[in-house]
């Protein structure tokens, strides 16, 4: 890849704007936020310390309850910022601005990264001091074995479905269709797999990511192999993205 093709801060203000202009991305990213960290608190809150492991045998991973429903948003956001593209001639208006597809490409990546990145990583941990001081005396702190590393693998693991995401979208066109398949693909699929292939399921990008967020290890994968192989997903998603919009017509 040649220095021409990558981003340029031009570019990267102008995706930006892009995102921040458009109300249905920007309330996406904002509901990352508000679907982690509101419905952990909330359920933290009804259950407080009366039930010990009702938000999960593993407490570290319990005390991200609501990134369970934080992740369709960033399936959301990631999918949004990538279709307007795809709809109504628009990708020709950007080309005409940014003739190099990659560098274009690339600048919209790096920005929902980024994006996502810093929403995720306050998300974290917002959720995890929000959600534990309701917990009593069974509450976790920064200072437990984990924590830090939970938090802060959180909001990668965030960024991470939201680029896988954005790469999906990019290689089918369609924000909805990618939605609509992925959604279920990282609810059910793992589920299933997990099941009938002897644990093939540690390896789909949702549990694989969340081992980061575990207190003890589950499987093959640990915390950061775990987060690795969800980011190997997000890589390979993006590299299908990028040959898609190289490649077919505008």
């Amino acid at each position: 890849m040649t220095t021409a093709a990558l981003p340029t801060v031009p570019v990267l203000r102008s995706e930006w704007i892009k995102i921040r202009s458009a109300r249905s991305v920007l309330g996406s990213l904002i509901a990352v936020f508000v679907a982690t960290a509101g419905i952990t608190v909330l359920t933290a809150a009804a259950i407080g310390a009366g039930e010990e492991g009702a938000l999960g045998e593993d407490r570290l991973l319990g005390a991200f309850y609501g990134i369970n429903f934080g992740q369709i948003a960033a399936i959301a956001f990631g999918a949004t910022a990538l279709a307007g593209e795809f709809r109504a001639g628009a990708l020709r208006v950007s080309l005409t601005a940014v003739p190099n597809r990659t560098r274009l490409y690339l600048s919209k990546v790096a920005v929902v990264g980024a994006l996502a990145f810093l929403v995720g990583q306050v998300t974290g941990l917002t959720t995890f001091l929000a959600g534990q001081a309701f917990m009593g005396p069974d509450a976790l702190g920064l200072g437990d074995p984990g924590a830090v590393r939970a938090v802060f693998g959180s909001g990668v693991y965030l960024m991470l479905i939201a680029l896988l995401s954005a790469g999906l979208t990019a290689l089918v066109r369609s924000g909805t269709l990618v939605m609509s398949l992925l959604i279920p693909f990282l609810l059910i699929v793992p589920f299933v797999v997990g099941q009938v292939a002897g644990g093939a399921g540690q390896f789909m990008p949702d549990r694989a990511g969340q081992m980061v967020m575990r207190m003890h290890a589950q499987g093959s994968l640990g915390p950061w192999s775990g987060l690795a192989v969800a980011a190997l997903w997000a890589t390979a998603a993006l590299a299908a993205g990028w040959f898609a919009v190289r490649r077919r017509d505008a």
